[in-house]
């Protein structure tokens, strides 16, 4: 028996009372407070913008700050209290909180609301996080493009309440796997800004120079043909299944759109396209993006996917993927830049020996598989260590409820 449990035995051995939000606390919505209200000091305050993208799930600093007569106007926020943004774009990231845990009152705006209490406030905090919590605030998310929920259908969630000694055992247990995570990620931030040094440092030549840094300046175009697939029309890949089709949206991950297999076929046979290991290469959109091609069946987006026809007696494939990293692209186009064939045929490389590129290709592929790869690596003790943090928290804030 754990500790939890033999603490459940003696506070509540029949069973965690469930109680509503509005049973435990009150809800305050905010008002105004806009990103130009920002000021370099004076009194901190939290827009509902930056919870989703700055805080985690508690904080004892503000990133920003408003003048104090702004703050008089606007909701206040005490030690221990929940920041909850009220307004998103998806159903996931609806109702993200943050627990308030700095000494010093701060204040808060429109699309959050404040949820004071005398629970643990990180307890609370966990609870958001939890899939009891989402499939409650789901029935009471309303909206489309916008998603938004009312602090009244917020009051109506029930959470576990135990007694306040299980709660902070239960905080104990999450903030270890918490701050393991964040022990890893600063890690993988320290490989990953090793690797982007190594990357630069190994692929930057001079014009002249000898023994290892020898090496010939090539046109893209000396490389190989520049090659894009046949145009597909939008009624062509409005089918359920079938070979999936890559756009630049998709680009990378699992392809939202498919084509025939018998077009498949007959284009693959008639027209260009790419083998196995070649470099796929986005030219529109974010301009440079690559992923190595991996023979799988696949159809991909006419001239916003490009790739350069490579038999790799001059130039590995997997050293292009590489240096398409820190090329400086040459793009034209408004408001979507574009990377046109023309330009890129002109575009010069540095090539070094066949030799030299692999030792190079060796290296990074070392530090990419270490920040990259989810299978291996630190991305994949990430990974683990946030499995188990789930498993825990949803398992530890599931109680016996009492009367059942």
């Amino acid at each position: 028996m754990n500790k939890i449990e033999q603490m459940l035995q003696e506070l509540c051995p029949e069973g965690v009372e469930y109680k509503k939000l509005g049973e435990i606390g009150t809800f305050i919505r905010g008002n105004g407070l806009q990103k130009k209200d920002f000021t370099d000091s004076g009194v901190g305050c939290i827009h509902y913008g930056q919870i989703y993208t700055h805080y985690g799930f508690y904080t004892t600093q503000t990133k920003s700050f408003v003048d104090e007569s702004l703050a008089k106007k606007l909701t206040k926020v005490q030690k221990g209290d929940i920041i909850i943004a009220c307004t998103s774009e998806n159903i996931e990231d609806i109702c993200k909180a943050v627990a308030w845990l700095g000494d010093e009152d701060i204040v808060t705006g429109g699309h959050a609301c404040v949820f004071t209490h005398n629970e643990s406030p990180k307890y609370i905090s966990y609870f958001f996080q939890t899939e009891m919590f989402f499939q409650q605030k789901k029935k009471y998310a309303r909206g489309a493009k916008v998603i938004d929920i009312k602090i009244s259908d917020l009051s109506k969630i029930e959470i576990p309440v135990p007694p306040l000694p299980i709660q902070e055992e239960i905080v104990r247990i999450l903030d270890h796997f918490t701050a393991l995570a964040a022990e890893l990620q600063a890690e993988l931030q320290a490989r990953q800004e090793q690797y982007e040094y190594y990357r630069n440092k190994l692929l930057t030549f001079t014009k002249i120079g000898g023994g290892t840094q020898s090496v010939t300046w090539m046109k893209m175009s000396e490389i190989g043909e520049i090659c894009m697939c046949k145009r597909i029309m939008k009624h062509q890949t409005n089918i359920m299944a079938g070979i999936p089709f890559y756009k630049i949206g998709t680009f990378g991950k699992k392809a939202d759109a498919y084509i025939a297999n018998e077009l498949y076929e007959e284009y693959k046979k008639n027209y260009s396209f790419p083998r196995k290991g070649e470099i796929l290469l986005s030219a529109s959109g974010t301009i440079g993006k690559a992923i190595i091609y991996n023979g799988e069946p696949a159809y991909f987006q006419d001239s916003n996917i490009i790739w350069i026809s490579n038999d790799e007696s001059k130039v590995l494939n997997k050293f292009l993927y590489y240096y398409y990293q820190i090329a400086e692209w040459k793009t034209e186009g408004g408001t979507i830049k574009r990377l046109y064939n023309a330009n890129l045929a002109k575009m010069k490389i540095a090539v070094p020996t066949i030799s030299e590129q692999q030792r190079i290709v060796s290296i990074l592929d070392k530090f990419e598989a270490l920040v990259n790869d989810l299978s291996q690596g630190l991305p994949a003790e990430i990974a683990a260590v946030q499995e188990q943090y789930e498993y825990y928290r949803n398992r530890l804030l599931a109680f016996k409820k009492r009367g059942e």
